[in-house]
């Protein structure tokens, strides 16, 4: 489709001739990490696909696709955290109050990590990896949650940290988006949205199609869990 941007682990997953589970383990392999915040920044529109679903399926879908691009389970991991955050806020509960069972619900492994950066005392500054890896991305999105009162405030919070700005505010918009609803997100931001489709002679996607989009894909899960 010709992004304007990829990351460089998912560009060498998808395009190194492998099947992608398998290539995501190669990669794995060969560089004995693999737990970049790639796998948050693109879960808010599986996380509402999969939220009717319930707890264990929406986390069992949250490792399966996280695992397409990455073969380090934190990653898979952290991916399942965010998705049963969304659908706890979708659901109408505080996802910030659900966070130490949730955390229950997260592979032995990889607990302790995840405990740190969840925790309600943690900062940001207190990071111990960059935030373009997946753990610190998802602890810095939930302080951001945690310490605003509003999307925008949120949102702001987030690029204010610096680093991987884009992925985090994204990851931060996912769940105070799944807290907030649409009408808290500023129109200044809204309006302006385009997204480019491949292809010469396609009109770019626009907040009226974005949003079919959305209601089609809640439709989507209605009809599949009736």
């Amino acid at each position: 489709a010709g992004p304007k941007d990829i990351g460089l682990q998912t560009e060498d997953v998808l395009t190194n001739g492998l099947p992608w589970d398998l290539a995501a383990a190669v990669h794995f392999q060969v560089n004995l990490r693999a737990a970049g915040n790639g796998s948050l920044m693109r879960a808010s529109t599986s996380a509402v696909r999969y939220a009717r679903d319930g707890q264990q399926a929406t986390m069992d879908a949250a490792r399966r696709i996280a695992a397409l691009t990455h073969g380090d389970r934190a990653a898979w991991e952290g991916t399942a955290v965010f998705h049963e955050l969304v659908r706890i806020a979708l659901d109408g509960s505080d996802l910030l109050a659900a966070l130490p069972d949730v955390l229950d619900l997260v592979h032995p492994d990889h607990r302790d990590r995840y405990a740190v950066v969840l925790d309600r005392g943690w900062h940001p500054d207190q990071a111990t990896e960059f935030n373009g890896a997946v753990w610190p991305c998802l602890g810095s999105a939930v302080w951001a949650l945690r310490t605003t009162g509003s999307y925008e405030e949120a949102v702001r919070a987030a690029i204010d940290l610096g680093g991987d700005t884009d992925t985090v505010a994204a990851v931060t918009g996912g769940l105070a988006g799944a807290c907030y609803g649409l009408d808290a997100i500023p129109s200044r931001w809204t309006e302006p949205l385009h997204v480019p489709l491949p292809g010469s002679g396609n009109p770019p996607l626009r907040l009226p199609e974005l949003l079919g989009l959305a209601h089609r894909l809640v439709a989507h899960r209605w009809q599949k869990t009736r």
